[in-house]
């Protein structure tokens, strides 16, 4: 088959080409961005080749997928419907794909990425699988079997997808733009549970997790005697989370992972319950989790002097608060400083208070204009990132322009967080430094 791309810079996007070309298809792609991406590591390791105006001439036989950040009005998109060729959405081709496989879909507003990193590192270390990872990255092999799919609930997107075995990592109200409240998210959780042919590997810990029914057999994780699988004897250090896991009562193993908060944890025992239902020995399993690196852009950390960079995808107050922790966890005798870019204006408004809480819990906080591609301002005209600034103790209004500020605080661990494309700003704060 041949794939034409379009957004295919997008961290899923990218994901998607990198495993449909692993498949043995043609894959080419078009984006409106002519900046370096991360995403596009793993495009240029295979040789896809990204266009940035409408110079590519696609034969009859492509296919168009466009990434749901494109307008559907997009001129690219235009041109290439005048051709005639066949349109698909990118979360209809996902979908088509997970037909193909036995699919275990990692869902949940938080932790995503991560348990569907760990998941794929156990699994294709053993069997040889395929994933589609949240940060960019895909793989594929049409000889494997198994398929790990993040499965992000954005305009229930997630409901295209015919998963196997189901993971819910936690449930809170997120995507304001496209439910209406916590309930509405819930009934959607549950719709892709009850499309799940086999089983439920659930966070026992996450109340609105609890509230999933469905007909499968579920498997629970998470601190709580009540789970299936439980952490104990927790150790939290400077350089490393250790726990024991306890299956149904029975002592599982030791683990001591490289990475920090208990919300890593509760990600490593997702994927260790996956493991069991899928025949992994431990021994395979305490491998590829303690020598786990994590995502990119969760937590990545850059050291200048004495000077902590803290890039992390955290854009909702659970997130921050799991940075936050994570920082004093592995740094608990520095200061830790907030750079935030707000990203959707319908998110900033819905979490308002609970964004003001998380960040005058840091030391000091620097926050951006609100970012959003998708929304108008004009649409929330009460709606700023000086809501923010004003609501938060210790803050201040920081860009591009004035980046230097950053440099007064020597000796402390500044966090970069946001969805959005915070790099840029990152970057010139690292070059000031050196």
């Amino acid at each position: 088959m041949k794939y034409y791309l379009i957004g295919i810079k997008g961290s899923g996007m990218s994901a998607l080409a990198t495993l449909l070309y692993d498949l043995g298809n043609v894959v080419v792609g078009y984006d409106d961005s002519t900046e370096y991406k991360f995403t596009l590591e793993g495009l240029n390791q295979r040789g896809i080749e990204v266009y940035h105006d409408n110079q590519f001439i696609p034969d009859k036989d492509f296919i168009v997928c466009y990434s749901n950040a494109v307008n559907e009005n997009h001129p690219e998109i235009s041109r290439l419907q005048k051709m005639n060729l066949k349109m698909i959405r990118y979360q209809d081709l996902i979908g088509s794909l997970s037909k193909k496989f036995q699919t275990i879909s990692v869902s949940g507003t938080h932790g995503k990425t991560t348990t569907s990193l760990m998941i794929s590192s156990i699994l294709d270390s053993f069997y040889g699988a395929n994933y589609f990872v949240g940060d960019g990255r895909g793989h594929g092999n049409s000889k494997n079997k198994l398929f790990v799919l993040e499965s992000c609930e954005y305009n229930k997107h997630f409901l295209e997808y015919f998963p196997e075995t189901l993971v819910i990592t936690n449930i809170e109200l997120e995507h304001t733009e496209c439910y209406k409240d916590l309930q509405d998210i819930i009934a959607n959780f549950n719709i892709l549970a009850n499309k799940t042919s086999k089983q439920l590997v659930l966070c026992g810990d996450n109340e609105n997790v609890l509230k999933i029914k469905s007909p499968k057999k579920s498997y629970y994780y998470g601190f709580n005697e009540t789970n299936n699988l439980v952490a104990k004897n927790i150790d939290l250090t400077e350089t490393y989370s250790a726990f024991d896991v306890y299956l149904d009562g029975e002592f599982y193993e030791h683990f001591q992972l490289p990475l920090f908060g208990k919300h890593m944890i509760l990600d490593s025992l997702a994927a260790i319950m996956v493991a069991i239902l899928y025949n992994v020995p431990k021994e395979i399993v305490k491998e590829k989790l303690n020598s786990f690196q994590g995502a990119i852009r969760r937590f990545n950390e850059t050291k200048i002097a004495d000077t902590i960079i803290i890039d992390d995808y955290a854009h909702h107050p659970t997130e921050i608060k799991a940075t936050l922790d994570s920082v004093r966890q592995k740094y608990p005798n520095k200061k830790a400083i907030a750079v935030f870019l707000p990203n959707t204006y319908s998110r900033t408004e819905a979490l308002l208070e609970d964004f003001c809480k998380v960040l005058n819990s840091f030391d000091y906080s620097y926050i951006m204009d609100i970012k959003c591609d998708r929304e108008r301002p004009e649409d929330y005209p009460n709606i700023s990132s000086d809501i923010l600034i004003n609501k938060t103790l210790n803050s201040k209004k920081i860009s591009l322009e004035n980046v230097e500020i950053l440099k007064q605080h020597k000796n402390e661990v500044i966090c970069f967080m946001s969805c959005a494309n915070i790099t840029p700003m990152i970057n010139k704060f690292i070059s000031l430094l050196k």
